[in-house]
């Protein structure tokens, strides 16, 4: 159980650091989640660690992750371990692709395609990144968390990883004050990564950071907050594309929309910069949104 008095992104580090069994077989434990399962992007991020593990280095350093597309099968048990069953689907002179399987009681519960790639030349460009507040302007939700006696705000005070701050305000407790399909928030890692860090963790860190905003538009959309009562929200599926180096010890901004909310389902899409503007990756994620409100009569 991670404890008050270290900095919580060090437990996240410890999660990826795997155990290697065979040539392409680890295993890792799983973190304390107030749901009870797992927390999806923590699998992820473990997932993206042990294809990284099993890519060829050319003398140059090792292939960069730049694509990963995966499903959550199951819903993950905080109280064991998991496997991390790598395949490797193609080792080519330029990319490099693996299918990974996170496995618990011998079912999976992750399955994931991630492709990586030699450092190479090409042609550049990217979308110019919006104007926000600066995020040392805002109001950390980590504050809203340690002011709230509520068990689960307490849990996420002490053990969230990542600083996050919205421009428009948080729709943690209560809906926001008005329906849009879009949000911005920055996120920044709540502690320190070791100088040299690999690309391979700091990517990894990206995606598990991704999962815990990547359904807020639609909430927004639809003027719900994680805490309307009775609502169920679970992560189907996810994409990444990683386009430059990322540095999660720096303040990046997530520029988010969702376009289609549809049968218990919603659909959400991020464009994330870092600070200095650059893009540094895109991701879509779909995810079950339930109200009861839905369901009755």
């Amino acid at each position: 159980m991670p404890q008050p008095d270290v900095a919580p992104l060090s437990h996240v580090l410890a999660a990826l650091d795997l155990t290697q069994l065979e040539d392409t077989m680890f295993a890792a434990p799983s973190l304390p989640f107030f749901l009870g399962r797992i927390y999806g992007g923590q699998v992820l991020s473990q997932a993206m660690m042990a294809a990284g593990r099993t890519t060829p280095d050319d003398g140059d350093g090792p292939r960069t992750l730049h694509s990963c597309h995966g499903y959550f099968l199951r819903p993950g048990r905080i109280d064991s371990a998991l496997l991390f069953r790598v395949e490797i689907l193609h080792d080519g002179r330029s990319f490099s692709t693996r299918r990974v399987h996170a496995i618990q009681h011998g079912k999976p519960i992750l399955s994931v395609i991630a492709s990586f790639q030699e450092t190479q030349p090409g042609r550049d460009h990217q979308d110019q990144a919006p104007e926000v507040p600066d995020p040392e302007t805002l109001p950390s939700v980590m504050e809203l968390f340690e002011a709230n006696p509520d068990p689960t705000a307490q849990f996420l005070a002490r053990t969230g990883a990542f600083d996050i701050r919205h421009p428009a305000g948080d729709v943690f407790m209560e809906p926001a004050g008005t329906v849009e399909a879009d949000q911005r928030v920055w996120m920044r890692a709540r502690g320190t990564m070791a100088e040299g860090a690999s690309q391979l963790l700091h990517r990894a860190l990206l995606i598990y950071a991704c999962d815990q905003v990547m359904l807020e538009p639609v909430l927004r959309r639809h003027s719900l907050s994680w805490g309307h009562e009775g609502i169920s929200v679970a992560s189907l599926d996810h994409s990444m594309w990683w386009h430059r180096d990322v540095d999660v010890s720096e303040w990046f901004l997530f520029e988010q929309h969702s376009p289609s909310a549809q049968g218990g389902r919603g659909l959400g899409t991020a464009r994330i910069f870092d600070q200095s503007g650059r893009l540094v990756a895109s991701a879509a994620q779909e995810g079950m949104v339930r109200v009861p409100e839905d369901t009755e009569g």
